[in-house]
């Protein structure tokens, strides 16, 4: 019989697009705001798999990824999408967003998305917030899944989860070695 046991935290990580790159910066100087340093920070990157946001937000968007170095536990995401979703809203002009701001979490398993928008393979949370099961680790490397975005399904994003992965794993063992309860900040 298995006992339910407290999960390990995990690593936050967000990504966010939008076209002017001054907004970006913003946008990740107010996720610190709630989250606190990030140990991690992409090159811009060019956000071209779909024209799905082009209508809201303009064509040529960049896009960066980023990742928290505190640790937060597994059950925060609806928090965190609420959160997101606030500071999408808050950089809006005439009821565009001017920034997408996508959380998601990484374990020692798998990457998760947080969405908005249900579907087979993206079980509800709570508070109107679904979990998109987007990457999962196997064989040493991130291993897309049929329903996964392009995007994260191309190896150089893998590789960069991969990497933030590994700085994730190195806090865990560092929280154990000072004997400190996984559940603690």
């Amino acid at each position: 019989m298995s006992e339910p046991r407290k999960p390990d935290p995990v690593k936050l990580i967000c990504s966010l697009f939008a076209v002017d790159p001054e907004m970006l910066g913003e946008a990740l100087r107010a996720l610190s705001g709630h989250y606190g340093k990030a140990d991690y920070l992409s090159e811009c990157l060019f956000f071209d798999r779909t024209d799905y946001y082009s209508r809201e937000m303009g064509s040529s968007l960049i896009r960066r990824f980023v990742s928290y170095e505190g640790l937060v536990e597994p059950d925060a995401l609806p928090s965190i999408k609420r959160v997101t979703s606030e500071l999408e809203r808050r950089f809006s002009e005439d009821g565009r967003r001017r920034v997408n701001i996508d959380p998601g979490l990484i374990s020692r398993g798998h990457l998760v998305l947080a969405t908005g928008k249900g579907q087979a393979h993206r079980p509800y949370l709570r508070d109107g917030v679904y979990v998109d099961l987007t990457l999962l680790y196997r064989d040493e490397s991130f291993r897309p899944l049929a329903w996964t975005y392009p995007d994260y399904a191309e190896e150089k994003v893998r590789e960069m989860f991969g990497r933030i992965r590994e700085k994730y794993l190195l806090q865990l063992k560092d929280r154990k070695a000072a004997g400190r309860d996984h559940g603690e900040r």
